[in-house]
């Protein structure tokens, strides 16, 4: 199964804002490749227009001038991928990665429950294209006629070896230079290939281009390594009499903790993600759910986060004719290794006070609700409103990294920004690119005995909708009173005639 469309699909499924108001303009996603910025991925009107990957930028804006582009993000595909074949795990157990944008599924023995492959790939499209995303699928004896077949020949063919042999020599998988010499052979279609002893194959062109055409006849097979999905820890306890009492019921849940704890300690990890489900005789089920911000398995931590989870319930847990089954399960595990013990006691590595703050935070998280207690995270942007972003505290801790002051030197950049940045009225200016050397904001004029800059900022010139904004100079001024602002001027004399000044942030 094939995505065409997949670095499209992730980017208007995780950024659906990008495409407000976009229209059909073509949208490219570039990648640096040596010293040039290449076309790695286009949408359908790209395409359409003439592009392909592979084509320079420059040569692709002077083709077509409207072009919108988007860096290139392989991993964030990855990603996608992943979480397709997440998916495609309710079809079958063997779901095989093809980056980078293509699904193997070994449906052998899978399809009663569809009455027949091709309802069961009916039933795969109709659930991604629900989602937005468009799949090409084909049916094969071995993994690489079914990936060749759904990449290149579009449809599913009633007779797969003549398919296979229309196929043009791009499906054989060789590298761009060995796929141009068989083309200037003569060999256009992978019929045309097999119709050659292999043995002249192998001599002229490589023993790879033998193995691929043996592959594609079905006269050898390449191994299928299907990904290993990690299995989720899950307890659970049945009862022969339905459990009528919360307090036992309660028993239970630290019971299947710490069985839960004991398999977690076997794995080297640690839960992030708790789920205890209660189910009553009469059919409703009840969940509670924790989540901590460093992976644990101390069962007295999870039980008091769990207490709190009950004691914040606005429909406190009601038995009814009993309990009959109760199930605890890990959602998400992580690494957790064994702390080493201090000489003088206590663990190493983070201090007391660091778990202490943990706990307090898994507690109101668990009490307020996960999207209540929230911190600051960077991001890699040098736009100074987009440099942060606010997660839940419980939240996996962000990779990017606050960038690092000099040692005695004051603040670059305040740490409260206004939004939106307050317009001021400079007053006077002691040079046209320069600071002013009066404003006035809040109906109050300040005089700038101390000025310090400019940080010139330019809006994201990658992405099309950011082209147009204007520079931003920022200074860092102190008034005669001792008062510090982060000012900028929106704009620069050569791109406005009239820029404006406005106040985005204040220095303690």
């Amino acid at each position: 199964m094939v995505f065409p469309w997949l670095p499209v699909e992730r980017l208007r499924a995780t950024r659906p804002h990008l495409f407000v108001g976009r229209g059909e303009s073509p949208l490219a996603f570039v990648e640096t490749v040596g010293n040039a910025v290449r076309l790695v991925a286009l949408d359908r009107s790209a395409l359409q227009a003439g592009l392909k990957p592979g084509l320079t930028l420059a040569d692709a804006r002077a083709q077509v001038p409207e072009l919108e582009v988007f860096e290139g993000d392989p991993h964030a595909d990855l990603d996608w991928l992943e979480r397709l074949a997440d998916g495609c795990a309710r079809y079958t157990p063997t779901v095989v990665l093809r980056p980078p944008d293509a699904l193997l599924l070994d449906i052998a023995g899978c399809t009663h429950a569809f009455e027949g492959e091709r309802p069961l790939a009916a039933d795969v499209e109709g659930r991604l294209a629900r989602r937005g995303v468009l799949a090409r699928h084909a049916f094969g004896d071995t993994a690489e006629v079914a990936h060749a077949l759904a990449r290149f020949a579009g449809a599913p063919a009633p007779d797969e070896q003549r398919a296979v042999r229309r196929l043009p020599v791009a499906a054989l998988g060789l590298d761009a230079d060995d796929g141009i010499a068989l083309t200037r052979a003569g060999l256009k279609t992978v019929g045309d290939v097999m119709a050659r002893p292999l043995a002249t194959i192998a001599a002229r062109f490589g023993e790879e281009a033998a193995m691929a055409v043996r592959r594609l006849s079905g006269d050898a097979r390449a191994p299928v390594v299907a990904r290993k999905v990690a299995v989720p820890v899950v307890v659970e306890r049945r009862f022969a009499e339905p459990v009528g009492r919360t307090d036992f019921a309660l028993q239970v849940i630290a019971d299947l903790v710490a069985d839960a704890a004991t398999l977690l300690e076997k794995r080297g990890e640690g839960g992030r993600r708790w789920e205890a489900k209660l189910f009553r005789t009469d059919g409703q089920i009840q969940q509670l759910r924790i989540e901590t911000g460093r992976p644990t398995r101390d069962p007295a931590v999870l039980m008091r986060l769990f207490a709190e989870r009950i004691d914040g319930l606005a429909d406190p847990l009601d038995p009814g004719f009993g309990y009959d089954l109760i199930r605890l399960a890990v959602v998400l595990a992580e690494r957790l290794d064994t702390s080493q013990l201090r000489l003088e006691g206590g663990e190493s590595g983070e201090g007391t006070q660091a778990g202490e703050v943990a706990a307090l935070v898994d507690r109101l998280s668990t009490r307020l609700g996960r999207g209540r207690v929230r911190r600051f995270a960077s991001r890699d942007s040098h736009i100074p409103e987009q440099a942060e972003l606010m997660l839940p505290a419980a939240a996996p801790p962000a990779t990017g990294e606050w960038p690092a002051t000099e040692p005695g030197e004051p603040p670059l950049r305040p740490i409260y920004l206004f939004d939106p940045p307050q317009p001021i009225d400079s007053i006077a200016a002691e040079t046209p690119d320069g600071p002013p050397a009066r404003f006035r904001w809040r109906r109050t004029v300040h005089d700038v005995a101390r000025a310090e800059g400019p940080e010139r900022i330019a809006g994201e010139w990658w992405r099309r909708h950011d082209a147009a904004i204007p520079t931003r100079d920022y200074f860092r001024v102190e008034d005669q009173r001792g008062r510090r602002f982060w000012i900028f001027r929106h704009g620069l004399y050569v791109e406005t005639e009239s820029p404006r000044w406005y106040v985005h942030g204040l220095f303690a």
